[in-house]
C-alpha cells in the first residue's frame, strides 16, 4: 500500500542529528536547539541561492492563465467556455485577438502545433518568458503515484492511491506545501531548509515568510521566521516605550530576558532573547538596502516580493548563503466573476514577479534566485455559470536567471471536458479537471536539486518522489540550469 510517510522526516532528522546532539549534550527540543540546528546540514554552500514560493490561494484558473492559442485548441476552449463566434470573448472565454500580445514563443515548438499565450494582463511575465528568463510547467499537481484516468477511476486505492481530500481548499494547500492534508507540521520548503542550516551564519534566517504562518516553510529543525512587508516584527514592549516611559521599557526588557533556574522559564527567555536579537539584525541589515527597481503600488504581492528582494540584498549582513522564502496572494476562488476579477489578480502576479526579477538583476543575483508559482489546485475547464469549479492539475511559472526559459515543460493536455475511455485523452477526470501528468514532488525535486540538495536526500524531503522516475515521470524535469 502506498502511504504518505511523514516518519521519513523524523528518521532522516534523527540519523542526521544524533551525533551532533550527543556532542551538544542537551535534551532541549530540536525546534529550539539552534546550536544543533546549525550542525545538521547535508551540504556547505559557498555561493548564494534562494527559492521563492509564490502561492496563489484559492485555486487559480489555469485555462485563463496559460491559455491555449493554436486554432484547433483555442476553438475547443472557446466552445467549452461559452465564447462567441469568430473566436471572440463570451462566457468565461477570452478573445483570441486579446491573447496575441501575450503569445509565448518557445525556442522549441510544442508537438502537434500547440501554442499558448498568457492572460492578457500578464505582459511582464510574457516578456520574461520570451527573453528566456521564465518557463512554464504544464499540468502539475499533487500525486502519490503516477496515474492515468483509467487508474484514477479504479476502485483499487491500494495500488492506485490518490492525494487525500482532493478538491478541498485547506487540504490541497497543505498537500501542495507538505505532501499531507491540513494538520501537517512539516513542509518541503522547510525540509530543504533543514539541509542548509549550517550554511548560514544565523540559521534562523534560512526560511522566511512574508505572508504569515504556512506549513511550507516548517522543517524538522528549520523554523519559519516571519516578517512583514515593513520588516522584522518587533516586540512592542521592547521596541517602544511602555505607558510613555522609557524606564518601564528598560525594566520590561530586562525582565523578559533574564535567566531562570526553571527549565520552561529559561527556554521562554531564550526564545524571547533570540527574537529581540533577530529583529535588531534584520532591521540593521535592511537599513542599508535601498532598491532602485520600481515596484508597483497598491499590490500586496509586490510589497511582499520587494521585502524578499531587500532581505536578499541584506544577505551578507544576515550571514545567509541559502534561503527559502514564501509570499502569497489570495482571491483566486472564482466560482463567480472570473472574467471581471481574474485580470486584476493576474496583473498583480505579473507585475510583482517581473519587478522582483528586475530587482535581482539590480542586486547581481538574478541567476541565484528562482521564484515559482503554486496554488491549491487548477480549476475546471467547463463553466459553472460565471466562473469555474475546483480542479486538480494546473500550469505554473518559474522565473529566474537560472531557469532554462523560453520553454514549456511537461505534457500539453488535450482541451476537453470528456471523462470517457478515449485513449488519446488520459488527462481529464470530468468537467475539464486535469489529472496531473507531472507531480508536485517532481516539480519540487527539480528546484531542490538546483538549490543544492543531493539525490540521496531528496527522498527525505519529498516522501512520494520514490514512486516516480524514468522517461515518463523524471525526478528532474530539466527546467533549471
Amino acid at each position: 500500500m502506498h502511504l504518505l510517510q511523514p516518519e521519513l522526516h523524523t528518521r532522516r532528522a534523527f540519523l542526521r542529528r544524533s551525533t551532533q546532539l550527543g556532542l551538544a549534550g542537551t535534551a532541549l527540543p530540536f525546534a529550539l536547539n539552534l546550536a544543533a540546528m546549525g550542525e545538521a546540514a547535508a551540504f556547505t554552500a559557498t555561493d548564494y541561492k534562494a527559492l521563492v514560493c509564490v502561492f496563489l490561494y484559492g485555486g487559480n484558473d489555469y485555462a485563463n492563465t496559460v491559455v491555449t492559442y493554436d486554432d484547433d485548441s483555442y476553438n475547443r476552449y472557446n466552445t467549452i467556455r461559452g465564447g462567441g463566434s469568430g473566436q471572440t470573448a463570451g462566457g468565461i472565454a477570452l478573445a483570441k485577438a486579446d491573447l496575441t500580445p501575450t503569445l509565448l514563443n518557445p525556442t522549441t515548438a510544442l508537438p502537434g502545433g500547440r501554442q499558448y499565450a498568457l492572460h492578457p494582463a500578464m505582459t511582464g511575465l510574457t516578456g520574461l518568458f520570451n527573453s528566456g528568463k521564465a518557463a512554464v510547467q504544464l499540468n502539475v499537481g499533487p500525486l502519490v503515484v503516477p496515474l492515468t484516468r483509467t487508474q484514477f477511476n479504479s476502485a483499487d486505492r491500494n495500488t492506485y492511491p490518490i492525494p487525500p481530500k482532493l478538491f478541498s481548499h485547506n487540504d490541497q494547500q497543505s498537500v501542495w506545501q507538505s505532501s499531507s492534508p491540513e494538520g501537517s507540521t512539516v513542509g518541503w520548503g522547510g525540509n530543504i531548509g533543514d539541509l542548509a542550516l549550517s550554511s548560514n551564519g544565523n540559521s534562523l534566517f534560512t526560511c522566511i515568510s512574508v505572508t504569515g504562518n504556512a506549513v511550507f516553510l516548517s522543517g524538522d529543525s528549520a523554523l519559519q521566521y516571519q516578517v512583514s512587508t515593513n520588516g522584522a516584527v518587533a516586540i512592542n514592549g521592547v521596541k517602544n516605550n511602555v505607558y510613555g516611559s522609557s524606564a518601564v521599557r528598560t525594566a520590561l526588557t530586562s525582565l523578559i530576558q533574564q535567566g531562570s533556574t526553571q527549565t520552561l522559564e529559561n527556554e521562554y527567555t531564550r526564545v524571547t532573547t533570540r527574537a529581540v536579537t533577530a529583529e535588531s539584525q534584520i532591521t540593521n541589515g535592511l537599513s542599508a538596502i535601498t532598491l532602485g527597481t520600481p515596484f508597483p503600488s497598491n499590490n500586496s504581492l509586490a510589497n511582499q516580493m520587494k521585502m524578499v528582494a531587500r532581505l536578499i540584498g541584506a544577505r551578507s549582513a544576515l550571514g545567509s548563503k541559502r534561503q527559502v522564502f514564501m509570499v502569497s496572494l489570495g482571491g483566486f476562488d472564482l466560482h463567480d466573476n472570473l472574467i471581471s476579477q481574474q485580470p486584476v489578480l493576474m496583473q498583480r502576479v505579473s507585475e510583482a514577479m517581473t519587478a522582483f526579477y528586475n530587482a535581482t538583476v539590480e542586486l547581481g543575483v538574478a541567476d541565484k534566485v528562482t521564484a515559482f508559482t503554486a496554488s491549491d489546485f487548477g480549476r475546471t475547464l467547463s463553466s459553472n455559470g460565471d466562473g469555474s469549479d475546483h480542479g486538480w492539475g494546473s500550469h505554473h511559472l518559474m522565473v529566474g536567471g537560472a531557469v532554462k526559459g523560453k520553454a514549456f515543460y511537461g505534457k500539453a493536455p488535450p482541451v476537453s471536458i470528456a471523462n470517457t475511455a478515449d485513449a488519446n485523452d488520459q488527462w481529464h477526470v470530468g468537467q475539464g479537471r486535469l489529472l496531473p501528468s507531472t507531480s508536485v514532488d517532481q516539480y519540487a525535486a527539480t528546484l531542490a536539486s538546483w538549490f543544492g540538495v543531493s539525490n540521496s536526500e531528496l527522498a527525505g524531503v519529498l516522501p512520494n518522489l520514490r514512486h516516480f522516475g524514468g522517461a515518463d515521470y523524471p525526478t528532474n524535469l530539466g527546467f533549471m540550469a
